[in-house]
């Protein structure tokens, strides 16, 4: 007997980072196994949308297709998740498909997530190595120390605790989760910790671990189960020390 099942997907378009955002609408027969990538990838393949006016395909960023490389984040009825796992047989229909609201748009479903990077940067989210020729082996880490390190090192940077949480806007500034993270991350790294004063010290000013309100929206919404509450603890605790040590120092 065939299978006359369809999917309804409400998308949210924008031609340019100037251009006022509107709606559209495409149906596309149900497939076992669908997900949002793959329908994408079908409306794509023949972009006309459910009233049959021929349309353009959807812009949006994509790359490993199996919640690796953190590209395909986007808004799923209102979530931030990522596309590629996200399974259509899981989601109420219609299915509304919006870019990150927190991020510039680029075009459709493609943000620029930059800021990320800056902010990454700033933090010096690096181990940091004396040249380019071989060091030989590094120190010694206890299996304990990389057990710890391991969930933290899992960040996609795919930019969903930053969209779910209600202190990153542009009046705080607010570094965010992963960026707080990956100073835990590399400050328990025994070449990584050279540079430890210097992240804390970045977490201090403004847009800093103090804007953190603690909403825990980051830790439901990540897609790699980072322990991020957690890292925000221990990390403020680690900044009010270095502040406090810094103020006697003076």
């Amino acid at each position: 007997m065939a299978n006359n099942k369809s999917v309804i997907f409400k998308i949210r378009r924008q031609e340019t980072p100037d251009a006022k955002p509107h709606w559209e609408e495409f149906e596309l027969p149900w497939k076992p196994g669908m997900n949002v990538t793959s329908s994408l990838m079908e409306i794509a393949a023949n972009p006309v949308t459910r009233d049959g006016k021929r349309s353009t395909p959807i812009t949006y960023d994509s790359n490993c297709l199996e919640e690796v490389c953190g590209s395909c984040a986007m808004l799923i009825n209102g979530r931030a998740r990522m596309a590629c796992s996200a399974l259509i047989d899981q989601l109420e229909q219609p299915i509304r498909l919006e870019p990150f609201s927190k991020f510039p748009v680029v075009r459709d479903l493609s943000v620029d997530r930059s800021v990320l990077f800056e902010n990454l940067k700033r933090v010096k989210a690096w181990v940091p190595i004396d040249g380019s020729y071989d060091l030989g082996s590094g120190p010694r880490v206890s299996a304990d120390d990389q057990e710890a390190a391991y969930p933290l090192s899992r960040c996609i940077s795919c930019c969903c605790c930053m969209e779910a949480c209600p202190q990153f806007n542009e009046s705080t500034g607010f570094v965010g989760a992963a960026t707080i993270s990956q100073v835990r991350l590399f400050n328990t790294h025994p070449t990584g910790a050279a540079l430890k004063r210097e992240r804390l010290a970045a977490l201090m000013g403004d847009g800093g671990i103090q804007e953190c309100g603690y909403a825990q929206n980051c830790v439901e919404v990540c897609p790699k189960d980072i322990p991020l509450t957690r890292s925000i603890s221990q990390v403020g605790g680690e900044v009010m020390k270095q502040a406090v040590f810094d103020l006697f120092r003076k």
